[in-house]
Parts: structure tokens; C-alpha cells; sequence
């Protein structure tokens, strides 16, 4: 009780000061968000994780999270502490029976069984695995019968073994579930180097070890075939390759507590140093074995450790030293025992030390006994069922390679037509976007022609009409020279300037390349050195245009080269008296998206005042053309004039 109190304030806490990952993992493991199965969605994790999940498991949602978590904890525990591993399996299996939850019910049998087969209780295992059959899914399966298997293999009994090995590589590949494919070659490894068949056990061995790398997961039945692997090189009689994955196994079993790996690897280690006469690594690794074999608490791991170490005591000729390792093997194996293999092995050896010991009748006794253990074990029937198997087998393989083949000619028929098929079409499109090609280029010469006789047209008319223009501009100039009255003098040639700024747009557009539209700066010079030439100021009056080249729509240009036209003009008449001299700026700029004209002059300041000298045609004029073009006109005297219209690009006239 205090410590769920303690626990709750210590959430409580951390949620409030909202700065530490541990307990935003836990609370997101409440509702499975974070959580991954481990060996199966990731191997990347440490006993803080274990411990995180130990402690969350309470709290998750759903009951299949919950489950999920509880079934992972009791299969990593099994592999190092065999009571911690069962207390998580009767919680589980306590807990679906109150939520009526078969499926999961029939998930944590199959955990409990492979606990019990470490416990050495291989009639409750099967019993329990028989009751998880018709509770689980297809999917659960070959995992089911891979324990089913181990059963059968304990009691000596290959035969039966290799038939649930098999069913359990059926059901992998049914479902196309290579971790499962990978198990059943792993254990058909073990199953043929027991039978001594230790190439074809290695060759097992290997296609397992592909299939698991392509996982990328180093989970418990992984570490289980590289020791598998090692057995059958030690065996074959290659030790530097067996000592490889044997020292890979061990890494794997180390990083994880895999005490059963740990001890089996470290027993085939202690062989592969015997044949290699370092028998002081050989003891170190017996050490091993049985330390971890311990740790477990395991029966038929303590027993075959003994054995091993008793193997290496009958190498070195410490036969008193082996007789004492292999008693205490046997007396480890007690009836209930089952694995007829070892026990086989175990006297065996101990009859090779009482041999060497020269006690031949005890000898004679323990080889007795062996030959019954191995009549047991290797019977006709498991010698023929193994080969058999491995008959069924290199047939089912050449099956599939068969079928294989036949779907990958046929696949390749497939894919010549639809080769053949795509390239008809590609032809064909070939073909119409050639005579589409030949259309469109037939087409943009019509065009090119028709664009070329319009451009000709169009700089015909405007040539024209700034020779109209002209011709206007010289009757006025004629009717200008019959007047004798000043002010209609004057009249006359403001109007002749008019016309004359409207002439020059005409003739900058059939002279230019583009005939919709007119260059301002250049427009500006011209227009203003025509002005200054006409009011015979060249000596008086300097022009400057401040402005970037910016063309213009024609509709755009005309009232804006009036506008200039009228302010310079005023500027010549009246900024300017008795001969001052003085500078005229023109300047027409794009900013923020408006233009901006402005006709700036350094004289006394006084043009466009309606008070004074003229008619005030021109003032009128500017205000309409700026009033058309929506414009907004600014005048500002200070040492001189400046007039500032804003007006939209898009307005014209």
C-alpha cells in the first residue's frame, strides 16, 4: 500500500515539474502509444525498460496492451530468473480469465509451457500446449508447435520432434512469416546435429541466420541458432568458424541475460578448446556454463555443464576429477529427467574415466547403459523420419524452385508483351506527334507570315499617321506665319507642339521593335531637345531625364507625353524670364506599383498659377489628361517648380 501511494506522488510530481522522458514514456505506455514489443518491434532497450514496463502494465489500455506487456516480461524473464518469469504468467493468465479473453489466455500457455520444459516438466508443457490449440490464432501456430517440439526432443524422441519442426515451417510459410520459417530451420539444425548429420544441421543452421538478420532484431531464438551453428562447425571439425558464432551467441546472450544461450554456448566453447588443447580456456568456459546454468536454476543445464566439464577432465586424462564431474551429472538427471541424448552421453563419458581409471567392471556398467540410452534415442524409426524429412525437404525445395522458375518465366511473357504493347503505343505516339509536329510548324509559319504582314501593316500606319501629323504641324506652322497677333501666335504653336509630341510617339512605334508600345526616356529627350529648339533656348534651358528605360502601352504613352509636353512647355514661358538660365528634370519611375511622373524646373516658381500670364489652356489640359488617367498631381514651389502626378500603369486614355 505505501508503495502505490509513493508511486502515485512520485507520477503526481513528475507531471507537475513536466521534465523528465522516463515518466512521459510511462504515461504514454498507459494508453500504448510508446510501447514496443520487445524482440519483436525492437531490441534497442535495457533493464530500465523492463522496469518501465513492469511498473506501467497496471495502468495500460487496452487489456490487449496490457497483456502484450505481461506476455513480453514473462518471456524475457524466462530466460534468466524461471520464478519471476511464471509469477508474470499466472498474473496474465489470472487476468484473461476475469476479462473472458481466450485468445491471450491461449498466448500465456504457450509461455507457460516453455517455462515448465525449463522447469524439466515436460508432461504439464504438453498438456498445457495441447490446451492452448484451440485458443490461439493460425498465427500463433508454429510457435506453439516449436515448444511442442522441444517436448518431444527432450524425451528423446527426434522423430516426433522433427514432425512438429515441420508443421511449424508449414504454417511460416502458409503465412509467410519468416521469423517462423526461421525458428523451424533453427530447430531442424539442432534436430539433424543430433542425429550427427552435421552438414546438412549447418546448412539449416545458416538459411536460419539469413532470415533472422533480415529482421534486424537479436532476440532470444536468434542467440539460440548461433550456438547451433557453432555445435555443428565444431563438429565438422572447423573451430575458428565455431568459436566465431559461439563468441557472437555469448555477446548477444551478455547484453540480454540469455543465461540458457549463455550456458549452451559456453559448454560448445569448452569443447572447441578441448579439441584445441587450451584447456584453461576450456575450464574458464566450463566455469561459465555452469555459473549461468545456475543463475537459471536449471536442471538439464547444470547436468550437461558437468558433462562438458567431465568431457574435458577425460581429455587432459583427470579421469578421478571426470568421474566426479559425470556422477554429479547423473545424479542431476533424475528420472523425471527425459532427455535420453545427454544421459547417453553422460555414460558414455563416465565409462571412457572409470576405463582410464582402470575400474573396467564400472565401466563396463556406465557403456551398458549408454547403449540402452542411445538404442532409445537412435532408433531406426528417428534415423529413417530425419531422413526422410530431409528428403521432403530437398523435394518440396526443388518444388518451389520449379514453381518459382515457371512464375518467373511467366512473369517474363508478361512483361515482353506488355513490353511489345508499350512500344506499338510509343510508335504509334511517335507517329501522331510527328504529324502533329508537322501541323504545328505549318501552322506557326502561317502565322509567322500572317504576324509579319500585320507588323508591316501596323508600322505602315503609324508612319502614316505621324506623317499626317506632320503635315498638320505644317499647316500650322504656315497659318502661324500669315499672324500678326501675338497671343494667337502663341495659340498656334502650342497646338503645332501638341501635335508634333503626338508625331513622335507615332514615329518611335513604326521605327521600334515593339509596335504596341513606346521607350519613355528616350521619348523624353526627343521631345524636350524639339521644345527647347522651338523656344530657340539651347544656350538657356539644360534638359535632364533622371528615369531607367521603361516602355509604355501607346494608349499610355500619348497623354502622358501631352502632360510633359504642356508642363515643359510652361516651364520654357514663364520659369525662365529675361534670359535666366536654368535646369529642367524629367523623371517618370514605377514605385510600389503606381508611376510616378514628375517635371521639375529650377526657376521663380510661378507656371501654372491661373493668376498669371495666359490663357490657362495648358493648366486645363493637364488637370483633364490626369483626371483620365486617374491620376493625382502635386505641385510644389520652393526655389522652383515641381509638378508630382501618381497614376495607375493599367489607366490609359
Amino acid at each position: 500500500m505505501e508503495k502505490k501511494i509513493f508511486y502515485s506522488v512520485f507520477l503526481f510530481s513528475f507531471f507537475i515539474l513536466n521534465c523528465t522522458p522516463l515518466f512521459a514514456q510511462i504515461t504514454e505506455l498507459y494508453d500504448g502509444k510508446s510501447y514496443k514489443k520487445i524482440f519483436v518491434e525492437t531490441d534497442n532497450f535495457g533493464a530500465s525498460y523492463l522496469d518501465i514496463l513492469e511498473e506501467s502494465f497496471p495502468l495500460a489500455k487496452p487489456d490487449s496492451v496490457k497483456f502484450s506487456i505481461l506476455n513480453d516480461l514473462a518471456y524475457y524473464w524466462h530466460t534468466r530468473n524461471l520464478t519471476k518469469a511464471m509469477e508474470f504468467t499466472k498474473t496474465g493468465l489470472a487476468l484473461t480469465k476475469t476479462s473472458n479473453d481466450t485468445l491471450w489466455e491461449g498466448r500465456f500457455q504457450i509461455t507457460e509451457a516453455a517455462i515448465l520444459l525449463r522447469k524439466e516438466k515436460l508432461d504439464q508443457a504438453e498438456k498445457v500446449l495441447e490446451s492452448a490449440k484451440c485458443k490461439v490464432m493460425e498465427k500463433d501456430l508454429a510457435h506453439l508447435n516449436t515448444q511442442l517440439g522441444y517436448v518431444y526432443e527432450r524425451r528423446g524422441k527426434l522423430g516426433k520432434a522433427a514432425d512438429y519442426a515441420l508443421e511449424a515451417l508449414r504454417l511460416g510459410e502458409k503465412l509467410n512469416d519468416n521469423r517462423a520459417i526461421a525458428m523451424a530451420y533453427s530447430d531442424l539444425s539442432n534436430l539433424f546435429w543430433k542425429q550427427s548429420k552435421f552438414e546438412t544441421g549447418l546448412e539449416y543452421g545458416l538459411k536460419s541466420l539469413l532470415l533472422y538478420e533480415e529482421r534486424r532484431i537479436n532476440d532470444l531464438d536468434y542467440d539460440f541458432t548461433l550456438f547451433v551453428v557453432g555445435s555443428n562447425y565444431l563438429s565438422l571439425g572447423r573451430h575458428e568458424e565455431a568459436l566465431n558464432y559461439l563468441r557472437h551467441s555469448i555477446a548477444i546472450g551478455e547484453r540480454y541475460g540469455f543465461y540458457n544461450n549463455l550456458s549452451d554456448a559456453y559448454m560448445v566453447m569448452l569443447d572447441t578448446y578441448a579439441y584445441l588443447n587450451e584447456f584453461e580456456k576450456a575450464e574458464e568456459a566450463g566455469s561459465n556454463a555452469l555459473k549461468y546454468a545456475e543463475l537459471l536454476d536449471n536442471n538439464f543445464l547444470t547436468m550437461r555443464s558437468w558433462l562438458s566439464i567431465g568431457n574435458v577432465k577425460n581429455l587432459q586424462g583427470k579421469y578421478t576429477s571426470a568421474i566426479d564431474c559425470l556422477e554429479k551429472s547423473i545424479t542431476i538427471a533424475t528420472d523425471d529427467f527425459g532427455d535420453a541424448f545427454f544421459l547417453s552421453q553422460a555414460y558414455e563419458a563416465l565409462g571412457k574415466a572409470h576405463a582410464g581409471n582402470h575400474q573396467y567392471k564400472e565401466a563396463y556398467t556406465a557403456l551398458a547403459k549408454y547403449d540402452a540410452y542411445k538404442a532409445a534415442v537412435f532408433t531406426a524409426e528417428a534415423d529413417n523420419r530425419t531422413s526422410l524429412l530431409r528428403t521432403e525437404f530437398d523435394v518440396a525445395g526443388k518444388e518451389v524452385k520449379i514453381r518459382s522458375q515457371e512464375a518467373l518465366i511467366s512473369k517474363q511473357r508478361t512483361t515482353q508483351n506488355l513490353i511489345i504493347v508499350i512500344a506499338g503505343l510509343l510508335l504509334l505516339l511517335l507517329l501522331i506527334s510527328y504529324k502533329a509536329i508537322q501541323n504545328k510548324l505549318k501552322a506557326n509559319k502561317m502565322l509567322e507570315k500572317q504576324n509579319k504582314e500585320k507588323e508591316f501593316l501596323l508600322k505602315e500606319i503609324h508612319h502614316r499617321v505621324k506623317n499626317n501629323l506632320e503635315i498638320v504641324s505644317s499647316l500650322l506652322s504656315l497659318q502661324a506665319a500669315r499672324i500678326d497677333d501675338v497671343y494667337m501666335l502663341s495659340t498656334i504653336q502650342e497646338s503645332q507642339h501638341r501635335v508634333q509630341s503626338m508625331g513622335m510617339i507615332h514615329q518611335k512605334l513604326y521605327i521600334g521593335k515593339n509596335l504596341a508600345a513606346v521607350e519613355m526616356k528616350s521619348y523624353f529627350e526627343q521631345l524636350g531637345e524639339y521644345i527647347i529648339d522651338a523656344f530657340a533656348a539651347n544656350e538657356q534651358v539644360h534638359l535632364k531625364v533622371e528615369m531607367q528605360n521603361l516602355e509604355l502601352d501607346v494608349d499610355l504613352a500619348i497623354p502622358i507625353g501631352l502632360i510633359v509636353n504642356e508642363l515643359f512647355t510652361n516651364s520654357l514661358k514663364y520659369a525662365f524670364p529675361k534670359g535666366r538660365k536654368g535646369k529642367i528634370r524629367i523623371s517618370l519611375v514605377e514605385e510600389k506599383g503606381k508611376l510616378k511622373l514628375e517635371v521639375m524646373d529650377n526657376g521663380i516658381g510661378k507656371q501654372l498659377d491661373t493668376n498669371t500670364q495666359g490663357t490657362g489652356f495648358g493648366t486645363q489640359l493637364v488637370e483633364l489628361l490626369t483626371k483620365q488617367l486617374d491620376g493625382k498631381m502635386i505641385l510644389k514651389i520652393n526655389q522652383g517648380t515641381t509638378v508630382s502626378i501618381q497614376f495607375e500603369p493599367g489607366k490609359a486614355a
